[in-house]
């Protein structure tokens, strides 16, 4: 009952991230999505994979949010609560057939391997490239920042 609660944060913090107009409300809800995907790490037994996401999530939070209140212009207008209702409802709406509906899964095989192997197994290239991604974000924001500083030489 936990996993499906904490997977309709992450769905709703997710589309919030994605819709909101307003940089600061964004990556607040990007920081949910962080926070959410760490916690379902923990209780699947990847602890460490948890924390390794939280803290990726951390610095991609801090980049996101300088770079976001330095680089916008501020919206002439404030994010209705009506929208924010509405997104939020999109996104319950989207969680719930995963939450009511469960697919069996019954096989022929029986791994036993534990969730926390198996995703430090297999996510190698995932963590190399959301690296990468970080990275790539952190340079691209350094050269507008010193560009702007020089004013454009």
């Amino acid at each position: 009952m936990i996993l499906e609660v904490l997977s309709i944060g992450l769905i709703v913090s997710a589309i919030l991230a994605l819709f909101l107009d307003e940089m600061v409300y964004s990556v607040a809800a990007l920081s949910g999505t962080f926070f959410f995907t760490a916690l379902l790490y923990v209780l699947n037994g990847a602890a460490f994979a948890g924390i390794f996401q939280f803290a990726v999530g951390i610095g991609t939070l801090a980049i996101l949010f300088l770079s976001g209140e330095m680089l916008s212009d501020k919206p002439a207008k404030k994010t209705s609560p009506t929208k924010i209702g509405v997104l939020i409802g999109a996104g319950v709406a989207l969680s719930l057939p995963a939450f009511f509906l469960s697919i069996s899964g019954s096989s022929g095989t029986v791994d036993t391997s534990s969730f926390g192997d198996s995703l430090w197994n297999l996510r190698g290239i995932d963590v190399v490239l959301q690296a990468l991604v970080i990275l790539t974000v952190a340079i691209g924001i350094a050269i507008i920042l010193y560009e702007r500083r020089n004013g454009g030489k």
